[in-house]
């Protein structure tokens, strides 16, 4: 009951059993959390299927709708806090996460001094392979234009493969956090960062899906655009910090 990953699926099934089959053969004692938006193609089923061959360790929770990426992991949060999971994963299904690089991220946490341990394209010994010029053009121009107005040191600010201690998302009010794309994981390191925890990056190498379809869509990039503002000035001129900070859980910890 110490690592449990968290993977939202919205029509995974050409990658879900062989993303869960590769980080259960990593034998470092993970255990996964699907969480599936009512998936028409069957991604459920699949995992309900390999339940039976991981026992104990395969879990899903599954949505009616497709509700968004942002509070998908939510609510993976509130469920690994309530198991008792020490160091909580994000991962994407579609294998642009190396699972062999999970390890790495649990170590930046478990002993190399980080709350939040990121899997960073945009350090050295990190970087992207089949992606598209436009996606790089986007998703380096948007860490770039981050980092501008917000002034978190991060490098990669929207990726989504990401190990927080449990304390981190203790501390965090999670019904505070408004945006679902990438804003969603633009926030989580900001109010990470913003309550005084420690963030590293690990480098990681990005490689676009095989199989599937992107989820990517204008909407989400004109929430990370506008939500990046929304997060400064209410950083700036607002009380950010008792809106974001988890008061419940620091008495029910006292």
């Amino acid at each position: 009951m110490e690592k449990i990953v968290i993977i939202p699926t919205y029509n995974e099934k050409e990658n879900i059993s062989s993303i869960i089959k590769a980080i259960f053969d990593l034998n470092q004692d993970f255990h996964i959390l699907v969480i599936d938006d009512g998936s028409p193609d069957g991604t459920a089923l699949i995992v309900k299927d390999l339940q039976s061959t991981y026992p104990g360790k395969l879990f899903l929770e599954e949505r009616r709708g497709k509700l968004g990426l942002g509070t998908a992991y939510i609510h993976g949060f509130k469920w690994a806090i309530r198991k008792g999971y020490q160091f909580i994963f994000e991962m994407d299904a579609d294998f642009s996460h190396n699972p062999k690089d999970l390890q790495r991220l649990y170590e930046a946490c478990k002993s190399g001094g980080a709350d939040v341990a990121i899997g960073s394209r945009y350090v050295k010994g990190g970087g992207t392979v089949n992606w598209p010029w436009d996606r790089i053009a986007l998703s380096k121009g948007g860490s770039l234009y981050t980092r501008m107005i917000t002034w978190m040191p991060v490098k990669d600010t929207t990726a989504g493969f990401v190990c927080y201690r449990k304390e981190v998302l203790e501390a965090i009010n999670l019904d505070g956090i408004r945006f679902l794309g990438y804003a969603f994981q633009i926030e989580m390191k900001f109010a990470s960062w913003k309550l005084g925890f420690t963030i590293k990056e690990v480098p990681i190498i990005f490689e676009d899906r095989k199989y599937g379809v992107s989820k990517m869509h204008k909407g989400i990039v004109k929430e990370g655009i506008l939500g990046v503002l929304k997060l400064r000035w209410e950083s700036l001129f607002k009380d950010y910090h008792s809106r974001i900070k988890n008061v419940e859980g620091e008495e029910a910890a006292a």
